[in-house]
């Protein structure tokens, strides 16, 4: 019988998003595979996380492409963008604390396409006046991130409505914490 890698990532991920240091074995009883049959497939946890690494990032490109990020308003293709990274938005969050992605190599090419696209996403909100210019696009990249992974851990811990994540994240994001006040 094939193992079917995707469902073995998903089941990971899935466990991993609410429990972040779940073993190895853990991970196996989720996927519904024996230990041994794992680590066939992932020599370890840190094969695992780097396997998952490469399922978030397909997630986020295809995310990307979803959310047309050249069409329209940039405030609009802001909100498409989160909206269509929601589904994955877990597995983003627990990628986002993994330190052992981030310790010794150069970052995932992969990430960088990721962070270059969004990153212009900001540029061009910034160059057609709809964002703010005092806040690089470097760091609204790091913000959206953020935002995104303490929305997926307030979903999951039953803090916040799933169906509030896209208009939390985005409103927060775009409005500034700020309370404007009103003419």
């Amino acid at each position: 019988m094939a193992l079917d890698r995707d469902h073995v990532l998903r089941s990971a991920a899935a466990l991993l998003t609410r429990k972040a240091t779940a073993t190895m074995d853990e991970v196996a009883k989720a996927a519904g595979i024996s230990r041994a049959t794992l680590h066939r497939h992932f020599a370890g946890r840190d094969a695992l996380v780097r396997a998952l690494e490469a399922l978030g990032i397909a997630e986020c490109e295809a995310a990307l492409e979803t959310a047309r990020l050249d069409e329209g308003p940039a405030s609009e293709a802001v909100r498409r963008l989160v909206r269509a990274i929601e589904p994955a938005a877990g597995l983003l969050a627990f990628l986002y604390t993994e330190n052992q992605l981030f310790e010794g190599e150069e970052q995932n090419e992969g990430w960088a396409r990721v962070d270059a696209r969004v990153a212009a996403l900001f540029r061009r909100g910034q160059a057609g006046g709809e964002f703010r210019i005092d806040l690089t696009p470097a760091w609204l990249t790091e913000a959206l991130y953020g935002l995104m992974a303490s929305g997926a851990w307030a979903v999951a811990e039953g803090r916040v409505a799933p169906k509030d994540f896209t208009h939390m994240i985005t409103e927060l994001l775009l409005g500034g914490a700020l309370r404007r006040e009103e003419s």
